[in-house]
């Protein structure tokens, strides 16, 4: 359980730092893509609570981004700068729940 938890903390930071890179000039093409690449692999995969569809406000998004709550550990603008955090957190209280899943498994 330890290990698992651990990888659920470094998981987003990785995810974060290797994207970044990878888009060559370390800039976010916006907020829904930062949610794929970082938020959902939590996010959509019931590690983390489903947050898409719940309107939530962006300030309480960036909140809990910077801060960490629980179990999401807090991202520094060294990982993900207050622009592209602005653009998730306004993508996030704007964006539909998933579709349900007719097998009822994982998305």
């Amino acid at each position: 359980m330890k290990r698992t938890l651990a990888a659920c903390f470094a998981l987003p930071l990785l995810v974060l730092a290797n994207n970044a890179a990878a888009d060559g000039d370390g800039v976010w093409k916006g907020g829904e893509n930062v949610y794929a690449k970082v938020c959902g692999h939590c996010h959509e995969h019931q590690v983390g609570p489903q947050i898409t569809g719940r309107q939530l406000p962006p300030g309480y998004i960036t909140a809990i981004v910077r801060n960490g709550f629980r179990a999401m550990p807090a991202f520094p603008a060294s990982f993900i700068d207050d622009n592209a955090l602005q653009q998730v957190a306004e993508y996030i209280s704007t964006a539909s729940a998933p579709a349900p899943n007719p097998a009822g498994g994982k998305p």
